[in-house]
């Protein structure tokens, strides 16, 4: 695999005005992406180009769609669109590439852009390594171009409420934070369209608001709501609305763990689990496994990031998989994450079922956990480094098959990220204690 500066687990991301998110950065990645276009003949030579709504979006895209016209690619703007939105134009509208200016769930002060190609399924590693080689040296004098528009976000509202029946959602009263992003005004009209009757939290974006104390990172704001309002469920977006955290009508959260569990159980029981299996990350519990087992199913793992999940479910035939994080992918209707279609098919079996969130998310039994990430300097690989390496080889002895250690750089932000499963609280948190010293032992913390 050819290796990677600039792209992560989820494109490039960075602070805006650094040296990789900036508009002659933004430009020289046109060209490259353009480059890239026009080196496999017979493509089309037309890009889409959706954003979020962060305040540097807008200066990023025109910046791209610059790079782009140098080599004879011709932008098409979506406008402020969630992720899978993009996605879904790609299938229906033909082109070459997609792309994605958000950095998701980050602050507002970050941005990033990711790549989907023409069959609306992120990038492989190889196919960014391409892009990468192809940068221009320096940019030129970024100027602007014509940015003809797609109307990409009415298709997508209708695409997606077309997964349930007209009025499925009569007399449903539900939560909806919307993070002040991409989702503002795409996941409201498609829940009210379907009868639904809308709490709404994080619903006036400013530019500098997106994800700033709402959304899917700060789930307490949805939980809090539906307990004031006595709603069925609440639903959480993260900045680009790929993913999602929900809620039951007690106010308790759901991860992406105990949706992806319901959704399998369910399909399990109805015959209806492709190849009988569940796609998730290494970051997913293990008490996931134990569940999906126990019903007759089988769990494959990858690396942390989405678009691994998708490349194991196309290459195994899998249609269900996801993130705890809340990335959910259904295959059958997407091949990406789609934060509000994954709460769709959750409402699906709760309508099916008769039965609330509280009694359907008790299919998954979570092993004890403990997470925390640590603001790094520096990213050596941890195989590299004495004191951890060998703690996380003394803690895996001890708990064989009872837990397990999961130590990994983010992939967009500098940060060491630690877990920890086992078989008692108390054995945990010890754990976590070790680990921790350990990793400050040998790491420079930022």
């Amino acid at each position: 695999m050819a290796s990677r500066k600039y792209f992560g687990t989820d494109g490039v991301r960075g602070a805006y005005g650094s040296e990789v998110m900036n508009e002659q950065f933004a430009w020289r990645l046109g060209v490259a992406a353009g480059r890239y276009v026009k080196s496999n003949p017979g493509n089309s030579t037309e890009v889409y180009l959706g954003r979020d709504t962060r305040a540097s979006g807008e200066s990023l895209e025109r910046a791209l769609a610059a790079g782009l016209a140098t080599t004879g690619v011709t932008a098409l703007s979506l406008g402020v669109v969630p992720t899978p939105a993009v996605s879904l134009a790609l299938r229906r509208m033909p082109a070459a590439l997609g792309v994605v200016i958000t950095a998701s769930h980050n602050p507002a002060c970050d941005n990033g852009i990711k790549f989907f190609g023409a069959n609306g399924i992120k990038l492989t590693d190889d196919e960014e390594a391409r892009i990468e080689s192809l940068l221009p040296d320096s940019a030129e004098t970024v100027g602007s171009v014509a940015l003809p528009s797609f109307p990409a976000r009415s298709h997508y509202i209708a695409a997606t409420a077309s997964l349930l029946p007209a009025d499925a959602l009569r007399g449903w009263k539900i939560v909806l934070d919307t993070a002040n992003g991409a989702a503002c005004e795409t996941s409201p009209a498609v829940l009210v369209k379907l009868g639904a009757e809308l709490v709404r939290i994080g619903d006036a974006p400013d530019g500098t608001n997106i994800n700033a104390g709402v959304g899917s990172q700060h789930p307490e704001i949805m939980a809090a709501a539906v307990r004031q309002h006595g709603a069925r469920l609440g639903i959480a977006h993260d900045g680009d609305a790929d993913r999602c955290i929900l809620c039951d009508e007690h106010g308790e959260v759901l991860d992406g763990d105990e949706m992806l569990t319901l959704l399998a159980l369910h399909a399990l029981e109805r015959g209806a689990l492709v190849k009988n299996t569940l796609v998730i990350t290494v970051q997913s519990n293990l008490g996931v496994d134990a569940a999906i087992t126990a019903a007759g199913g089988r769990v494959l793992r990858t690396q942390v990031g989405d678009r691994y999940v998708i490349e194991e479910m196309l290459a195994t035939g899998a249609q269900l998989g996801g993130e705890s994080s809340g990335h959910v992918i259904c295959a059958e209707v997407a091949p990406t994450g789609d934060g509000l279609m994954a709460a769709l098919k959750v409402l699906e079996v709760m309508i099916a079922t008769g039965r609330p969130l509280s009694e359907l998310r008790r299919g998954l039994r979570k092993f004890p956990q403990l997470s925390t990430a640590l603001r790094v300097s520096a990213k050596p690989p941890v195989e590299t480094l004495p004191h951890l390496s060998a703690t996380i080889t003394a803690l895996e002895t001890e708990f064989g098959a009872n837990g397990r250690v999961l130590v990994r750089y983010s992939g967009t932000e500098s940060k060491l990220r630690l877990l920890v499963e086992g078989p008692t609280d108390a054995a945990v948190a010890e754990a976590m204690r070790r680990l921790t010293d350990a990793a400050r032992t040998d790491l420079p913390m930022a």
